[in-house]
């Protein structure tokens, strides 16, 4: 019977092994989209304020500070509401994003200035995000089914995962990202092509912090644009986890009222 226990746990890691070998790229790439979904699940909502950092070629900056909410939704994609605090040229604008996991997203812009919300069409989401080197499509939440998969390779903790969009029209061919195993495989690294393939941009989260012993945030975002030299960083504070926002918080009405 000792002998017999012995060789269990062995036999049932060759077992794994076997498996995943036998997995496709394609399964791969999918089995850990899927994993880091569900490593993140359960937060409910968020409220998080940070300073946005905006380079241009010359090297020149300026500072944008804002506020971020987030709903989590499990039958369809994430909610968010971003609002500009200052400076006063943008403060009041607002952008709500409601992420689907299947078709095109709705994105709505509050401006201040002509006190009004403008629907941002399917055609405008690769436009950049209020003159930042983000993107109105990369707002959105990270829904598996948005992208097809294939898992590029392993190195140590870290594996690296083509993503493809299912949207025609992303103004992206391919992402490639990087999830880190060991810490709840969580985002370290993504590679963005435009529609030519070309490397376009990179963005590298940096500065973790645990929350709550399940939730991973970066404190930094960098975004660096390798065709035009531009770059924006943002630096994030303390998330709060306690606020419990509701589908109320996150209306054209609440989109108005929080950029008045």
């Amino acid at each position: 019977m000792k002998k017999s226990r012995i060789f269990i746990p062995i036999i049932a890691s060759v077992l794994a092994v076997v498996t995943m070998n036998a997995q496709s790229a394609e399964e791969r790439g999918l089995q850990i989209a899927k994993t880091a979904e569900k490593a993140d699940e359960g937060f409910g909502s968020s409220i998080v304020e940070l300073k946005m950092t905006l380079k241009n070629k010359n090297g020149q900056t300026s500072e944008r500070f804002l506020t971020t909410r987030t709903l989590e939704l499990t039958e369809d994609g994430d909610k968010s509401l971003i609002v500009f605090e200052s400076p006063k040229d943008v403060k009041g604008t607002a952008t709500l994003t409601f992420t689907h996991k299947v078709g095109a997203d709705d994105q709505w812009l509050y401006l201040p200035s002509i006190k009004r919300v403008k629907r941002i069409s399917s055609n405008n989401k690769s436009g950049p995000f209020v003159g930042s080197e983000f993107a109105y499509e990369d707002l959105s939440s990270q829904e598996v089914e948005k992208y097809g998969y294939k898992f590029l390779k392993e190195d140590g903790d870290l594996l690296v995962v083509e993503q493809d969009p299912v949207d025609p029209k992303s103004g992206y061919t391919r992402r490639v990202v990087t999830y880190n195993q060991s810490k709840g495989y969580r985002l370290e690294k993504i590679e963005f092509y435009d529609r030519k393939n070309a490397l376009l941009k990179t963005l590298v989260y940096s500065d973790y912090k645990l929350y709550k012993n399940k939730f991973w945030r970066a404190a930094t975002f960098n975004m660096v644009n390798h065709q035009s030299n531009k770059e924006t960083l943002l630096k994030f504070g303390e998330y709060n986890f306690g606020a419990e926002l509701a589908d109320e918080d996150f209306t054209e009405v609440a989109l108005k009222r929080a950029g008045s």
